[in-house]
């Protein structure tokens, strides 16, 4: 008999601050919810988002039968027509044409491991087949599967059957969206888990073949499967990382934000969402200590960690991510990319976690006709290797990088008072640049001496160094600062925030003339000039950054968070690259020389704009390890002068 559906019924009353799906959606708020994509201004997922998923998902399911045994549920017709004429017309046409191309059903799939019961939603095509299938773990929220709905129904459009789940322990508790068991973490329940959710597929589906695709959390998790189960022929990976040790901990560094975040999108208190030894590592993690083990932790669940297997396998990989990935950030997902040995793609994007595909994962386009490139790529890549279509994408280049902030932007006008809100919309898109591989995005390097000079709160200079050898470098300065105060040389203001502010043609602008000279040590260029001419970049950076430092303090430890920025006439600038690295053991009086890369970056720098080298001791993304008031000193050391590596293209 059909059960209540609390996603139907009553769901802000039974979930406090779960948004109401029970009130009709318009166009233009359909529209107003896609523009904003997949995160709310505090970080969180965006209560938009969560309200368009359920509606799609009460629209195409209805009332549901009790899937508690593994059986597909299916909704009534009278249930399903309810929750349709909730939809604005053009969104409701394309349920209704999908539930005439596929049967959409709730299930509850048994786990790997005894009592785990993972939610999941099927979308299984009636046209005789067999027909390729695509998994899709969802990402870590709260609110699993029907978050990304509408990828489901374009898939569902492009002839394939549809499984989505929730990994393990993610939801809130007493949602149909939410999988039993504690969450752990990528880990081998999560793989294993992974080939229990294929069993069930080539039982119900007899699918031709199988691709998974993930988005953040799931996409870990399909390039883990992959790895363990030579089902999985191909791979699509969506703001994706590849060593999770490194992502939350490298150079010595702990990426505090990052867990926190995550740690509040898992739908409930870690005592409930975790098992005992999780928990453990998680508080060791924000407790500074035991960082080897925590280290052990996030390798066991690294994809890196089984490329062996992976290229075993020979699974086509489709990567995305973003230049100012605050999650996992860039560098650890190119080692992994570059470790692969199969058919594989590399795209990288304008911004942070999620922002270019987030739209279009959540929702349809603002705007008739609208294309959503990361995602028309990805789905182009499984067309590709799953259904054997001849579309391009044998044609790819390994890797393609969109150049920060080469877009072109109109101010958008107040429509009431006509008066430009101060944002920006993008009228032509960024320009994207396409490398056979990694290692030819790099053309040659040039390096930039530190000089010493900088007396009284003033800068130094960022100078050429004759024949590119760093040691010709200006050697014998000294340069201090007082340590464990934040300036305003930061990473970003909020995670995601704005990330996706840049993607949409925002990026943050910072006032140069703030960053407090008492704590920050900065070094700057002449305007640049390309020998190319006036209309030319005057540094076309691509690839990875490389900084030499010689530090010591007056505690034991000292962090040295390195920021590159685009400095214009007016002293505004823009973020290119940034990296922390903490420093411990140090002795009072003793000189230690360190050398660290910074985050890849693909930008142009106008010609007669500065590049800014910025050197402070704390940033909020991360855990550091200054000792307020104490000093830092800088310094360029005969033998070992302190200079900047750009990578060039």
């Amino acid at each position: 008999m059909p059960q209540e559906n609390p996603f139907t019924t009553g769901s802000s009353e039974h979930f406090p601050g779960f948004p109401d799906v029970t009130a009709p959606l318009t166009a233009a708020e359909t529209s107003r919810i896609t523009g904003r994509g997949l995160w709310a201004a505090d970080g969180t997922v965006d209560p938009g988002a969560v309200r368009l998923g359920q509606a799609l998902a009460n629209a195409l399911l209805g009332a549901t039968t009790d899937g508690s045994d593994g059986a597909a549920g299916t909704g009534t017709a009278e249930g399903v027509d309810t929750a349709t004429a909730l939809l604005p017309a053009e969104l409701a046409a394309v349920v209704e044409e999908v539930r005439g191309l596929a049967l959409p059903a709730y299930h509850r799939i048994e786990g790997a491991s005894e009592g785990v019961r993972l939610s999941a939603f099927s979308l299984r095509r009636l046209d005789p087949g067999p027909h390729p299938l695509v998994v899709v773990p969802a990402g870590w929220t709260p609110f699993g599967w029907p978050l990304f709905l509408w990828s489901y129904l374009v898939l569902a459009r492009k002839g394939y059957h549809v499984l989505a789940y929730t990994p393990r322990g993610l939801g809130i508790p007493g949602l149909p969206s939410t999988s039993s068991g504690r969450i752990d973490v990528a880990g081998p329940h999560d793989w294993a888990d992974g080939s229990a959710v294929i069993d069930f597929a080539v039982d119900r589906f007899a699918p031709s073949v199988i691709g998974f695709m993930g988005e953040s959390y799931g996409s870990g998790i399909s390039q883990l499967v992959a790895a363990h189960d030579d089902r999985v022929a191909a791979v699509v990976a969506l703001s994706t990382w590849g060593n999770l040790a490194t992502s939350l901990y490298d150079h010595n560094t702990r990426h505090l934000a990052a867990v926190k975040a995550l740690l509040a999108l898992t739908g409930g208190p870690v005592e409930s969402k975790f098992d005992e030894a999780n928990q453990e590592i998680l508080a060791d993690f924000q407790a500074d200590r035991n960082l080897d083990t925590v280290v052990e932790w996030g390798r066991l669940r690294a994809p890196e960690s089984y490329l062996d297997l992976t290229n075993e396998n020979g699974t086509p990989t489709f990567f995305s991510n973003t230049w100012h990935e605050s999650l996992f950030a860039v560098n650890q997902t190119l080692e992994t990319f570059n470790g692969l040995d199969v058919p594989k793609r590399l795209n990288m994007w304008i911004g942070d976690h999620a922002a270019p595909e987030g739209q279009a994962l959540i929702g349809p386009p603002t705007v008739r006709g609208e294309v959503n490139q990361p995602m028309a790529e990805a789905y182009a890549w499984l067309d590709h290797h799953l259904k054997g279509e001849r579309n391009g994408v044998e044609d790819w280049q390994e890797v393609c990088n969109q150049v920060m902030f080469t877009y072109v932007t109109e101010p958008v006008l107040d429509p009431e008072t006509g008066e430009p809100t101060g944002e920006n919309r993008i009228v032509r898109e960024a320009r994207r640049e396409s490398s056979a591989g990694w290692s030819e995005v790099t053309r040659s390097t040039e390096v930039l001496g530190l000089t010493g000079d900088g007396a009284g709160g003033a800068d130094g200079r960022l100078i050429p160094v004759g024949g590119g050898a760093p040691e010709e470098g200006e050697s014998g300065w000294r340069r201090a600062f007082l340590a464990g105060v934040d300036t305003e040389a930061t990473a970003m203001d909020a995670m995601m925030k704005t990330g996706q502010a840049e993607w949409r043609g925002n990026p943050k602008i910072y006032d140069t003339r703030k960053i407090d000279r008492r704590h920050a040590l900065a070094w700057t260029t002449e305007p640049l000039v390309s020998p190319d001419g006036e209309a030319a970049p005057g540094r076309r950076i691509r690839g990875i950054p490389r900084l030499r430092l010689t530090v010591r303090s007056t505690a034991t430890s000292a962090s040295l968070y390195a920021h590159l920025l685009d400095v214009a006439e007016d002293d505004t600038a823009r973020i290119i690259s940034h990296e922390p690295l903490n420093v411990y053991g140090l002795t009072p009086d003793q000189d230690t020389t360190v050398c660290w890369n910074l985050q890849a970056a693909a930008y142009d720098i106008a010609s007669g704009h500065r590049l800014m080298l910025v050197v402070d001791s704390k940033d909020p993304l991360y855990g550091d390890a200054s000792v307020t008031w104490t000093q830092t000193v800088l310094s360029s050391p005969e033998g070992e002068p302190s200079f900047l590596e750009l990578p060039l293209g």
